[in-house]
């Protein structure tokens, strides 16, 4: 799970909460360069950082600036140092370069600017069309899917631009060389480019009475997008119950996850988290208002559901609202803030672990589903999907944090749910839950 926070508001908070004598070093002890950040540096008193160990990183610093094979320039070696920092943390902190931010931008926003096609690169260089995305400009010219782009602009793809010729500024012209099957000749198209944006949440009636809404992850719009979603379902009449389809959602934004969350209970606590900081401690509450009016709900999980996914999951069980179907989850229980830097890198740094209404953690454990289901071909194989992927869990990256429930006697790691057999495993569920509900007599006010 992701959230933002400016840099120079988080150093604000470690010094605040550093003690007064971590901040004041007794004349006689060692020189140090920096006082620790842990709050409970009483114990911790080793964490301060002497000159020393500053000597030896300038030593090995100018050593290899001055021996090494080939030039390095200092840039370069400081920007290793900084990565170096984040390496042997956890598996989710990491130094991003300004490119490798502004693609994670795009990512958690769902937006970019280009003209809105799938494409996958052939070995002459070429782009194939694997689909345009709707109303895109790729769509509106008329782009199929299985289109050759031979030329962007009249000039040859390379191999080391490749895509990236395709994006620019929304308002600005591209031209494409196409090579189409069944027309003898290449021919050009214009395009303007615009922002894309990428749907996360997609939906559609099951049976009547019966939706299903499919969340692939959560970025800035989701929440907005899922809420669209629900009242087309509901155009016709109110539904008889939803399947959540959560499967293979690798999560992202935490508030995104927290408002869907929100849209689907009347009251209860969400989701809280804690870190080291006060600034990393939060709890978040639903507040009135259910969309579905309370009716059944069942949330379809597997092994590549995490992070944000699995917040939303616990939570709607944890307060009574939703069943829990399909396979282990992937038990990513923490919480990552992202830290903007001044020339466009950012680092990406775990501060907080969450905890689902219950007060548990599901860090390198997962979400135990009520119902489970199995893959659709057997396979004996948890953490390899149809398409032969290895699909690893929170328990399996090296340097994970340590679970609370972690190591337990009969832990297995979930399956990856591909197809529409799991779907239809959970619509049967949601179906027992609102025969349930029927059933269940209903209140007269008095």
């Amino acid at each position: 799970m992701l959230q933002r926070l400016p840099l120079a508001l988080l150093t604000v908070a470690l010094l605040a909460a550093m003690p007064a004598r971590a901040q004041q070093a007794p004349q006689e002890s060692p020189p140090v360069v920096a006082p620790s950040d842990d709050p409970d540096a009483a114990e911790n008193a080793p964490s301060k950082v002497p000159l020393e160990e500053i000597r030896r990183y300038v030593a090995v610093f100018n050593a290899v600036k001055e021996a090494y094979v080939e030039p390095v320039e200092d840039k370069q070696l400081m920007q290793s140092a900084i990565r170096g920092l984040l390496l042997d943390l956890d598996p989710h902190s990491t130094y991003f370069d300004k490119a490798d931010s502004e693609a994670f931008d795009e990512q958690a926003n769902g937006a970019y600017e280009g003209i809105g096609v799938e494409l996958q690169q052939e070995p002459d260089r070429s782009l194939r069309v694997v689909a345009p995305i709707d109303d895109t400009p790729a769509a509106r010219a008329g782009i199929r899917s299985g289109d050759l782009i031979t030329a962007i602009d009249g000039k040859p793809i390379s191999a080391e631009d490749g895509m990236e010729p395709l994006r620019g500024a929304p308002g600005s012209k591209i031209v494409l060389t196409i090579v189409r099957e069944g027309t003898p000749k290449p021919f050009d198209v214009t395009l303007v480019r615009d922002t894309i944006r990428v749907t996360s949440v997609r939906g559609r009636l099951l049976e009547p009475g019966y939706g299903y809404v499919r969340i692939s992850a959560f970025q800035t719009d989701t929440a907005a997008d899922f809420q669209k979603q629900l009242e087309r379902l509901q155009e016709g009449g109110a539904l008889r119950g939803l399947v959540l389809d959560l499967r293979s959602n690798p999560g992202g934004l935490l508030l995104a996850a927290v408002q869907v969350a929100d849209d689907l209970l009347d009251k209860g606590t969400i989701v809280s988290t804690r870190g080291r900081l006060p600034i990393s401690d939060s709890k978040f509450d639903a507040t009135p208002g259910d969309r579905l009016n309370g009716a059944p709900l069942v949330v379809l999980v597997d092994a590549g559901s995490a992070s944000a996914s699995e917040v939303l999951a616990g939570a709607l069980r944890d307060n009574g609202r939703a069943r829990v179907v399909g396979s282990r989850t992937f038990g990513k229980g923490s919480v990552q803030t992202v830290l903007p830097l001044d020339n466009g890198d950012s680092v990406k740094l775990t501060t907080a672990r969450y905890y689902t209404p219950s007060g548990k953690s599901i860090q390198a454990s997962g979400i135990v589903p009520d119902v489970v289901v199995k893959p659709e071909d057997g396979t004996p194989d948890a953490i390899v999907g149809q398409d032969g992927q290895l699909y690893v869990t929170e328990a399996t990256l090296p340097g994970h944090l340590r679970g609370d429930e972690e190591g337990l006697a009969g832990y297995t790691p979930g399956d990856v749910l591909d197809g529409e057999a799991p779907v239809n495993a959970a619509l049967a569920e949601l179906k027992k839950l609102a025969v349930t509900a029927r059933a269940r007599p209903a209140t007269v006010p008095r």
